[in-house]
């Protein structure tokens, strides 16, 4: 559904002039089919075996993404033959260790509270929060590519996904890429990878967008085309790209008008406790810490606990 974005659209077009480019929804989202149960590791590598053997291709390069970096190492694993050259983002052998972290957790727990302030947060998280409309129009995509009950369901698949056996049995070169400004991936988990490749290369890209083309497209379009077409290697480290903001996509500051206390209790709130959980850890009474959820709600113009952990995830609290 990306193809419909005109921004991912040209960059796709420009990965196009040198690359064959295949793209296919996940299963139970997009233009996939929907109404699937099975969403285990086992599955998605079937769904990948089988759009490859569709296109005729003796041998493919891979691009892994976020959820899906495990499930193009374990079919790398399974097809050492087949598998030229691998490139991962925002990925682990162990999903879970891209997901554990109290900001990734706070925004998951948004699923279960209220689906559409979930997808609007994602955009955002996603894009940036300066997005505006092209934040808006991603979580009206969102909302169209997946229900809550299949993303929820992905998640708790996700998060119990482990190839760290198949690692050794990876052959093709690999290069991890790891954009240094995004939280929720810390370096140890991108280098960590990369170490366990038998042909792995971890590569530090500047910047803190946490999608893979919206931060510097021309730089990470041609170190693709070069790595997948000719095999060559970016620089451990790449440079800094001209005019690029290191900073962009980074949530603003925490609002002023929150007291301290007032922010232990918002961020205890995004962390998915409960009134009786936050008092009991502040050594307050439930009859305060009550009232400054109250407060909160008033000073933020939230509706309940949904809206408040989207601000937390805004302002950089959770």
């Amino acid at each position: 559904m990306e193809w419909e974005d005109a921004v991912m659209r040209a960059i796709y077009e420009q990965l196009g002039r040198r690359l064959t480019l295949i793209q296919y929804d996940g299963r139970g989202t997009g233009h996939s089919q929907r109404d699937v149960t099975d969403l285990s590791l086992g599955a998605m590598v079937s769904d990948l075996e089988a759009v490859i053997e569709r296109a005729g291709l003796a041998d493919v390069n891979l691009l892994g993404q976020y959820s899906s970096c495990p499930h193009a190492l374990a079919y790398a694993a399974r097809h050492p033959e087949q598998v030229n050259r691998i490139v991962l983002f925002g990925g682990s052998s162990r999903t879970w260790d891209v997901m554990s972290s109290k900001q990734t957790q706070a925004l998951l727990s948004l699923i279960e509270q209220d689906w559409n302030v979930f997808a609007d947060t994602a955009a955002h998280q996603w894009l940036g929060w300066a997005a505006g409309e092209a934040g808006r129009a991603t979580a009206d995509a969102f909302r169209g590519a997946v229900t809550p009950q299949v993303a929820r369901a992905t998640m708790q698949a996700a998060s119990a996904t482990d190839v760290t056996q198949d690692l050794a049995r990876v052959k093709a070169p690999t290069l991890v890429l790891h954009r240094r400004g995004v939280p929720q991936i810390p370096i140890e988990v991108s280098r960590s990878l990369a170490t366990q490749l038998p042909r792995g290369r971890l590569v530090v890209l500047e910047g803190a967008q946490p999608h893979l083309f919206l931060e510097a497209p021309e730089q990470v379009v041609q170190m693709l085309v070069d790595f997948f077409s000719e095999g060559i290697e970016p620089s451990e480290t790449t440079p800094r790209p001209g005019g690029a903001e290191v900073s962009a996509g980074q949530p603003p500051a925490p609002a002023s008008d929150l007291s301290r206390r007032e922010l232990d209790v918002i961020r205890l709130i995004a962390a998915g406790e409960s009134n009786g959980e936050i008092a009991r850890r502040l050594g307050l009474s439930t009859h305060t810490i009550e009232r400054h959820v109250a407060n909160i709600y008033r000073k933020i113009d939230a509706r309940g606990r949904a809206d408040a952990t989207a601000y937390a995830l805004r302002h950089g609290l959770a």
